[in-house]
């Protein structure tokens, strides 16, 4: 007999009644030069997998979805009235920001917990929901990414305070590869704005290739600036902590628009 979180190689993986759409997006036909992406926002699970064999306690926590960044990333946005890209599903079920068909993609651990509904997955169950949810996000993605008015992207992110035994110290970082992104220039702004704040500069972790989706295959190919952002996740724990933090990303980032602006004229 099946487990609730098995789904049958034939079958599709979301139901119309059931299951929303994978992609959210906010402000839709906005110009803004913005474009702001949220890859890990939701923790929805499509109802044929039930639960993934995890408690709702664990489907609470980071490893399913990156806890705060839906409202920050929405308070970005509607401050200024830019296009948003939100992912309804957990990163648990496939994670849009991993390249499809790596470890990470669809993971069977993370965060040393096992992800019952995650093992022993066919190619055809995984090829379900890269189908249903990774490639209706990688369209949307590419579709507001190529605009011609865009001129900087952002990946809204947040990390857990502790991680295999170990503290980290960032409250805000800022990942990038190539000298393009105007990464560092972020990186020094804030530093300049934020004395009291510990910055990370490619930190929690750095981008590659094979770990990341959105920058090395969106931003990066389109040479648009762009930076990752990640808030520590006890800054966005209350409605309050999200408006505060996104009051403080967007004075950085118009900041950083207004100086982009003054380099181009």
């Amino acid at each position: 007999m099946s487990s609730s979180w098995e789904l049958a190689s034939s079958e599709e993986l979301l139901s119309r009644r059931a299951d929303p759409e994978p992609v959210e997006i906010v402000n839709a036909d906005s110009t803004s030069p913005i474009l702001l992406i949220c890859e890990h926002a939701g923790r929805k699970i499509p109802q044929k997998l039930g639960s993934l064999g995890l408690t709702d306690e664990q489907l609470a926590q980071h490893i399913a979805y990156d806890i705060g960044t839906e409202n920050l990333a929405r308070n970005l946005a509607a401050r200024f009235g830019c296009t948003l890209i939100l992912q309804r599903y957990s990163r648990l079920v496939i994670d849009c920001n991993r390249p499809p068909g790596t470890a990470q993609s669809i993971p069977a651990i993370s965060d040393q917990v096992e992800i019952p509904g995650n093992q022993h997955q066919t190619h055809l169950q995984n090829n379900a929901r890269i189908r249903e949810i990774f490639e209706p996000f990688a369209t949307a993605s590419e579709a507001q990414i190529a605009r011609q008015n865009l001129r900087f992207t952002c990946s809204i992110h947040s990390f857990t305070p502790f991680m295999n035994g170990m503290a980290r110290p960032w409250d805000i970082g800022f990942l990038y590869r190539q000298p393009m992104s105007r990464g560092n220039d972020l990186v020094q702004l804030a530093t300049r704005l934020w004395p009291s704040l510990v910055i990370g500069d490619n930190e929690p972790y750095r981008i590659e290739d094979a770990t990341d989706w959105y920058i090395p295959v969106c931003a990066e190919k389109r040479q648009i600036a762009h930076s990752l952002i990640e808030v520590r996740n006890d800054h966005l724990l209350t409605d309050d902590d999200c408006q505060q933090w996104s009051a403080r990303i967007y004075d950085l980032l118009s900041q950083f628009m207004e100086a982009d602006n003054a380099t181009l004229s």
